[in-house]
């Protein structure tokens, strides 16, 4: 089925008392909803083999084919369907019949329009995010190897654009950057973008090894190359070839293999220890370090010919302190990715916690944030990550902030207020992006503006 097109939600209202259709309808397009009515259950399972729903409210009681008959078969052709069931006549043993059968929520007559529109509304949330999940499931799923490179940074936009153009050729590429900014994901990013996508990537982190065990992993052995070497074994220079490959904190390798990494750059060949046999290679060279390269080479414990070898384009990761504007879409990244993998429930973040999210640091970067969202999502109870499910360092930071700035502990809801502002100021006033990056609708944004009288200052 073709996804619905309405960002605001389509609604299906099903009653065979027309007053009560004409009263929900009312409620449903006030709010802002496309609404389809139909006065039958048999109607109604018409209208949902032509068209998607969002949300569904329907009459439990109806001759013929009643409410649990369109609730089972909004299921059978669309899982992610909420159906709200509605009747006059509410027992124990319905309502729970009800849920069993995957209803979202179970009203009772005579209803409050407050409470139909507050339901409707959590409804075609756990929808929007029901689907989000599955969108992320696939993709963690198909795409496991497709390096994702999350972002709205203006800074980081054009060094990705940059990226895209470099891509395609053979240049060397150099990445600089803090550990933790994610320059091995840039590496791969690369690769999927180039030509050589098809071939290997192969990676090594330089200073995780001895010099005689880098090269071993570099260049490969050929049998009785040394005591041990019971059979011959390729190395990642040969297994990349055709392909690319990436040396990590390049700044480790010891003088006497930087001689050795000059040499394959230079003659395209290598030779396997043990052996007097040159194979040709052909690979694409990506290397990275936190270190400043040229004061590497002013120190004496890099060489300055190997370096201009190396840094052809460079490409600088700013740390994420400086692109605080992607906190908010990483971190509800990292949620999802995590919540998929341990299939958890929470799907947000309440504004406390991801105020205190955007004031840290970040010392470790983006790997940092991805431990503490992985943390908070193990330990979350409810739905939402709160500030207990956050790291001791941020807690106290935050407690710290809050005193200073307000002498007193603020609500939930002037946190709240607080930080829907602070996001609008950051996004110029930009709605459809603020709403992205507090993980909401903009109708939903609109409503906080509207319930906490902010529609006001921001148009004025």
């Amino acid at each position: 089925m073709a996804e619905v097109s309405s960002e605001i939600g389509r609604v299906l209202i099903v009653d065979d008392e027309a007053t009560a259709v004409d009263n929900l309808a009312h409620v449903c397009r006030k709010e802002g909803y496309a609404v389809t009515t139909r006065t039958s259950g048999a109607g109604a399972i018409e209208a949902l083999k032509k068209m998607r729903f969002d949300v569904i409210l329907t009459d439990l009681r109806m001759e013929k084919v009643d409410g649990m008959a369109v609730l089972r078969r909004a299921k059978d052709l669309d899982p992610e369907t909420a159906v709200v069931l509605i009747t006059g006549f509410a027992t124990l043993d319905s309502a729970v019949e009800a849920m069993k059968a995957g209803a979202f929520h179970y009203i009772a007559k005579p209803f409050r329009l407050d409470e139909v529109r507050e339901v409707v509304r959590n409804a075609l949330e756990f929808v929007r995010l029901k689907r989000e999940n599955r969108e992320l499931r696939t993709q963690l799923s198909d795409s496991r190897n497709e390096p994702s490179i999350i972002t709205q940074d203006a800074i980081m936009q054009r060094l990705l654009e940059m990226t895209r153009q470099i891509a395609p050729t053979d240049t060397n590429v150099l990445i600089t950057g803090e550990s933790g900014t994610g320059k091995e994901l840039l590496a791969r990013f690369i690769h999927t973008q180039s030509t050589r996508s098809k071939n290997a990537f192969q990676a090594v982190n330089c200073g995780a090894l001895q010099e005689d065990l880098l090269a071993n992993e570099l260049f490969g052995h050929e049998k009785g190359a040394y005591t041990g070497a019971t059979e011959a074994r390729v190395g990642l220079i040969e297994a990349a070839n055709g392909g690319t490959l990436f040396l990590d904190e390049i700044a480790e390798m010891s003088l006497g293999m930087q001689v050795k990494l000059l040499r394959v750059i230079q003659e395209r060949e290598i030779q396997r220890l043990g052996s007097t046999q040159a194979i040709p290679v052909d690979i694409r060279l990506i290397t990275a370090t936190h270190r400043d390269l040229l004061d590497e080479v002013a120190a004496g414990r890099f060489r300055q010919d190997l370096y201009y070898r190396l840094d052809v384009v460079g490409l600088h990761l700013p740390p994420l302190a400086d692109r605080r504007d992607d906190i908010p879409l990483l971190a509800f990244y990292f949620l999802r990715k995590h919540a998929v993998r341990m299939g958890r429930t929470v799907v947000d973040i309440d504004p406390t916690a991801m105020a205190a999210l955007l004031d840290y640091g970040y010392p470790g970067n983006i790997r940092e944030l991805e431990n503490i969202m992985e943390r908070a999502v193990t330990l979350a109870q409810e739905e939402q990550l709160t500030m207990a499910n956050l790291p001791p360092i941020l807690v106290e930071q935050a407690v710290h902030v809050v005193r200073e700035e307000a002498g007193r502990l603020p609500t939930l809801v002037e946190r709240e207020v607080d930080y829907i502002r602070y996001v609008l100021d950051r996004s110029g006033q930009n709605r459809t992006q603020a709403a992205k990056i507090l993980g909401i609708d903009r109708v939903s944004l609109w409503r906080k503006l509207k319930k906490y009288g902010m529609e006001e200052e921001q148009s004025t």
